[in-house]
């Protein structure tokens, strides 16, 4: 890594480079493809590549063009899901990462078939990456899973379910598991899988995911009441707009800062039993992005 130089700054260029030319190789259709750039090229921390590369570095595995091809469809998945999640059918918003979300510029059709052509295109992707066959299955699988009906899907379909009703925090909570926790499950898990790690320590993975994917969705709630849009980049107070249930809605904001603390002090704990697991661990590169992210305002 080049002196000053964030870990970030180093891989990203690479997974951004894989993003684009894939979809630009791939789509023939003009206007579609100008509508999936505009919402990949849009910005974001790019935080679920990031946790798949760091994991990947964390076991001083060489962070190679698999892991680059994977971090790239990965992203694919989550700018589909956002584009979706904007139309006007679901959470119909008019701004995302500072800019008009993609049906505003590209009409609903379009933005809906960017979508659905972001998923598929990801999956492409990952079959053809550069990783052995047997990790690539694994791959394939668990990432359908996480992205699919028991999966992203599902806590989308859930959340939707939920508004204008009274859920607990424990079914909040299952929500999000699947909404925000499953991709974010795999980021860490296929970074576990691509440097070639054995059940039990992919175990301790999915445990760090279920703290991190947590402790994303109650920060995402404190922001949109606690900040403004121009420092996240799309509209706030939508949750109550659309009366959802939220951490700071059903706790109160203090103890929603206080259960987002006790959820990154659990996460840090389980980077330091994995490096206890694995004497090659490094856990630096996962603390140090955790920290980064989760204490910072900003876009997801």
């Amino acid at each position: 890594m080049a002196e000053n130089q964030t870990f970030a700054e180093q891989h990203l260029p690479y997974v951004e480079e894989e993003l684009v030319s894939f979809i630009e190789k791939h789509t023939t259709n003009e206007e579609l493809k100008k509508s999936m750039l505009y919402s990949v090229n849009a910005g974001g921390k790019r935080i679920r590549p990031q946790l798949l590369l760091a994991v990947v570095a964390s076991f001083h595995k060489t962070v190679g063009a698999g892991a680059y091809q994977t971090a790239a469809a990965l992203e694919m998945v989550h700018t589909y899901s956002l584009i979706h999640d904007d139309l006007p059918a679901m959470d119909d918003d008019d701004l995302r990462r500072g800019k008009a979300t993609n049906h505003k510029v590209f009409g609903e059709a379009t933005a809906i078939l960017a979508g659905d052509s972001l998923l598929t295109m990801a999956f492409q992707l990952v079959s053809m990456a550069q990783i052995e066959s047997e990790p690539k299955l694994l791959l394939i699988q668990q990432f359908a899973q996480a992205a699919g009906g028991a999966g992203m899907v599902s806590g989308q379909a859930a959340d939707m379910q939920a508004e204008n009703k009274t859920i607990t925090v424990e079914e909040l909570a299952k929500i999000h598991e699947d909404k925000t926790g499953k991709l974010i499950e795999f980021a860490l898990v296929a970074g576990g899988v691509l440097a070639n790690q054995p059940v039990e320590v992919l175990e301790e993975l999915r445990q760090l995911a279920g703290h991190l994917g947590l402790a994303f969705q109650i920060r995402d709630d404190l922001l949109d009441v606690t900040s403004t849009t121009e420092q996240l980049g799309k509209n706030t107070q939508r949750d109550a707009e659309l009366n959802k249930s939220t951490y700071p809605g059903l706790l109160g904001l203090a103890e929603a800062k206080l259960a987002l603390d006790e959820e990154l002090v659990a996460a840090e704990r389980t980077i330091d039993r994995i490096q206890q697991t694995v004497a090659s661990f490094e856990a630096r590169y996962l603390k140090e992005l955790v920290k980064a992210f989760y204490l910072e305002r900003g876009t997801k």
